[in-house]
């Protein structure tokens, strides 16, 4: 399994995420199929976020938020951690961070 890129978020954790994922994102039929012009900024989000919400439910998946002016949305990238790394599950843009 490929990754289409792999980077480090701001507590040292590698993130990663797949081919199948992205292509899972991107098919035109998913509902976030817009995301195919947004690699760079799913990068940043989990560069640098504004903020991290780790799930009340399973302390093994987290969501990453950052804001962006030019739509006046937060990208939201979920991220599931095992073994220490994390993999991103899925990526979108929210009107506000959710609890």
């Amino acid at each position: 399994m490929a990754d289409v890129f792999e980077v480090v978020d701001k507590s040292g954790r590698k993130i990663r995420l797949t081919r199948e994922r992205w292509k899972h994102i991107t098919t035109p039929t998913s509902p976030h199929a817009y995301m195919t012009n947004y690699l760079e900024e799913i990068k940043q989000t989990l560069e640098n976020p504004d903020k991290v919400v780790i799930s009340v439910y399973d302390d093994k998946k987290g969501n990453y938020y950052k804001y962006y002016k030019y739509n006046k949305k937060y990208l939201r990238v979920a991220v599931k951690y095992l073994n220490g790394t994390g993999f991103v599950i899925t990526a979108y843009f929210v009107r506000n961070i959710e609890k």
